[in-house]
């Protein structure tokens, strides 16, 4: 064969990743408070986009499309050719307004539609009191002043949220150039503040605290107090011994002691938690399980086509240009939304339909359940299942949960037919570990031979993977833990 040079004509196809299709993916695994302030920026950087108000017939823009879509899980309905297609309306949804009323997008709406609001608890609503850090400053206004109020001000600074000192009072006395015995002074009436128990710096200081408080620190409680582990090992034996009381007196003690707070300043809540908002609800209706995205958490977006017209009138060739430019942004994000909520929600329907069992009788009834059999029913590629099962939570009529919850590996059945959810057996062992008879701790040798005996073909292994992630300690930790308790 001769060599030389030629021309050859060849097809190939290769996916190309446009700045758009891009975007389009980073929103999909965006949660609903993310999306929120990604739509915050774009609302800020282009003119065009509008945040629609509860109106729907509002002048300034066009609809970007139907609301948040509500898909039935059982049977083939128009919502299920709606969300298969580019396109639909309203009527395409299959919803009686009439008939179904909608999950509550915000506490307001539990109000009944005739009654008062007597079931409404407005003190969940109140903001709390303060930091711990404000309640204690406030403190130190009314008891210390002059130099002992800047030293009880550095002190209270140095108190974590959970009520302890984490300093060092000699290089403390140091830095600020004060004696070692006006720290210790200080300190000592920062520990008379409430809570009781703060200013501590360590678990023993902080139990003794409150049992001065309490008057109930003899000399029998501060031997126990200072031997507290021996108290976490249940070594009461040796306790009776070296507190000098006899089983009643020490029963007593250990009483008392597990009265105390451990961590007085987490009643604060240090920063506050974060609620988590759901970005789907999920309820039973008359025609089977609806899945609804929570727009409440979401402004929607309209393209304002009549200020482009007005701005586009004789503006120069490169601000129609830039004009063009901002409509074409626009338009394309009010499409990638609706995609993704239409994305969402058909795959929230398939993982309800999978584990319908789990919605009806609890996580006993789960099913082994992966990305891949989703994404095969749904007809989309399992990379897309694991980017919108990524920080989603749904709540439905057995809580909050986090998509990915759903998917878990299978435990085999003794007899080789059928599997059960790795979440089922977790929650057979914890039903197990706390009905058990504090008389008679099972082992996991025996807890595994139970669920073998239930049709469920676990190793003892598994077992002690499975009990340790849930934070249940051995037999061995847990007769201490219910014989001190008891």
């Amino acid at each position: 064969m001769a060599l030389g040079p030629r021309l050859d004509l060849r097809q190939s196809q290769s996916l190309v990743m446009t700045p758009q299709l891009q975007q389009a993916i980073k929103l999909l695994a965006l949660s609903n408070l993310e999306l929120e302030a990604y739509l915050a920026e774009a609302l800020e950087g282009n003119p065009l986009l509008d945040a629609a108000s509860g109106d729907r017939d509002d002048p300034g823009g066009d609809d970007p499309g139907e609301e948040a879509p509500v898909a039935a899980v059982s049977g083939e309905t128009d919502t299920d050719r709606a969300l298969s297609s580019d396109a639909g309306t309203a009527d395409d949804l299959d919803v009686d307004f009439n008939e179904e009323r909608f999950h509550h997008d915000s506490a307001s709406d539990s109000v009944g539609l005739s009654g008062a609001g007597e079931d409404i608890d407005f003190d969940s609503f109140a903001e709390h009191d303060g930091t711990l850090h404000d309640h204690l400053m406030a403190q130190v206004g009314e008891r210390f002043d002059g130099i002992e109020a800047i030293v009880a001000g550095q002190l209270v600074a140095l108190i974590d949220e959970a009520g302890y000192l984490r300093a060092d009072l000699s290089e403390l006395a140091a830095q600020l150039g004060v004696p070692l015995a006006l720290i210790e002074e200080v300190l000592a009436g920062i520990q008379l503040f409430d809570p009781s128990g703060v200013g501590a710096r360590d678990l023993a200081e902080c139990i003794a605290i409150q049992a001065r408080e309490a008057d109930r620190y003899d000399p029998a409680m501060a031997t126990m107090i200072a031997h507290l582990d021996l108290v976490a090992k249940g070594a009461f034996p040796q306790l009776k011994r070296i507190c000098g009381v006899d089983d009643e007196d020490l029963a007593d003690m250990i009483r008392e002691l597990r009265g105390y707070d451990p961590k007085p300043g987490l009643k604060f809540g240090g920063e506050g938690a974060q609620a988590v908002v759901p970005d789907l609800y999920v309820r039973q209706t008359a025609k089977g399980w609806a899945v609804e995205v929570n727009s409440g958490t979401l402004p929607r977006l309209l393209v304002n086509r009549r200020y482009y017209a007005e701005l586009a009138q004789g503006a120069a060739a490169k601000s129609k240009a830039w004009l063009s430019e901002q409509l074409a942004g626009a338009n394309w994000l009010v499409r990638a939304l609706d995609q993704r909520q239409r994305t969402i929600v058909k795959v929230a329907s398939a993982i309800v339909k999978q584990q319908e069992g789990f919605f009806l009788h609890g996580v006993a009834h789960m099913r082994p359940l992966t990305l891949r059999q989703v994404a095969e029913e749904i007809g989309m590629h399992e990379s897309t299942v694991s980017r919108v099962t990524s920080n989603k939570y749904l709540s439905c009529a057995r809580g909050l949960f986090e998509l990915k919850y759903f998917f878990s590996s299978g435990i085999s059945a003794v007899e080789g037919d059928g599997a059960v959810s790795a979440e089922a057996v977790k929650s057979r062992i914890k039903a197990m570990i706390e009905g058990e008879d504090p008389k008679a701790i099972l082992s996991d040798e025996t807890i595994a031979q139970k669920l073998s005996a239930e049709g469920h073909d676990i190793a003892r292994r598994t077992v002690v993977k499975y009990r340790e992630a849930m934070g249940y300690g051995s037999s061995v930790q847990r007769r201490r833990q219910k014989a001190l308790a008891g």
